[in-house]
């Protein structure tokens, strides 16, 4: 078991420069609440990492320092959960964002968890308010908000802020897609105080019905990419092909060592270190990537 706020203890997996800490959800509770024993702090945050993420970051550098500098990177992929279990603590989880809200929505009533939802489609925050309330005792969403699809103005942001910081939510759910989503969360989180934020990604669909997620044997297997990539092909197939390629390629040369990355997430090439994949990486810039759910 991991001491409260102990992370630095953490055995850490690191995967193309990304370093995910492998928990289990029984030691993330003592870190929750010890970060939720301070409401007028600053709020902490959670990034989720999977093969997109991965790639993602060593196509857009500046991604992985966003990825790094999260409170806690979780392990969102079935076979990185595997080689986690196999080389570094069998005790890991999959700490993916459906499987978090609905772990963490399991003690929210005995430990007094209260929620902000914010994201997804028009109505979608209220499908899950719905959906948690009919499984789970002691829900409790303080409140809600769907956004424009058009950037909000600065006004709007910190109306917005204010609201979201007078409701003194614990946990602030961010479904905006990735890496949309990851770059909200850094954006706002001097602004949003004694809150723990996590993006969600997809999570936001799939609770509120507009997608439909894989069946957890199909996830169980590490196929879940395949069953999404066969439900929405046009939109997801370079994410599922071509990134899954480069995935395998980056990793074997990881494996192999000819491909490395220091403790600060540079990529080396033979030891050397390379221009590609290392612009933009001494700071988690800001930006408009564009977002996949």
């Amino acid at each position: 078991m991991i001491p409260p706020l102990g992370l630095s203890s953490v055995q850490k997996m690191d995967i193309l420069g990304i370093r995910m800490h492998c928990l289990s959800y029984q030691e993330l509770y003592p870190i929750f609440d010890a970060w939720l024993a301070d409401k007028t702090g600053r709020s902490h945050r959670f990034a989720m990492v999977n093969v997109n993420v991965c790639v993602s970051a060593l196509l857009k550098p500046h991604l992985r320092a966003l990825y790094n500098s999260a409170d806690i990177v979780g392990i969102d992929s079935m076979p990185f959960l595997k080689w986690a279990r196999a080389f570094y603590r069998q005790c890991a989880d999959h700490l993916n964002a459906p499987d978090l809200l609905r772990e963490v929505s399991s003690k929210a009533g005995a430990k007094g968890y209260t929620y902000f939802l914010y994201g997804g489609y028009p109505g979608a925050p209220d499908r899950i308010e719905e959906y948690l309330e009919q499984r789970y005792e002691g829900i409790n969403v303080v409140g809600k908000y769907s956004p424009t699809f058009r950037a909000l103005t600065k006004e709007e942001d910190d109306a917005i802020c204010d609201v979201i910081n007078n409701a003194h939510p614990d946990f602030i759910w961010i479904g905006l897609g990735s890496p949309k989503q990851d770059i909200w969360i850094q954006d706002h989180l001097s602004r949003l105080k004694g809150s723990i934020i996590m993006p969600s990604g997809a999570t936001f669909d799939f609770i509120s019905g507009r997608m439909r997620a894989a069946p957890q044997w199909v996830r169980n297997l590490g196929l879940e990419w395949l069953y999404r990539l066969t439900q929405d092909f046009r939109r997801l197939w370079v994410r599922y092909t071509v990134f899954n390629l480069i995935f395998v390629l980056f990793f074997m040369l990881q494996l192999l060592h000819i491909v490395s990355f220091d403790s600060e997430g540079t990529m080396r090439i033979l030891g050397r270190q390379s221009r590609f994949g290392n612009v933009g990486t001494s700071q988690a810039k800001p930006g408009h990537a564009r977002s996949e759910h």
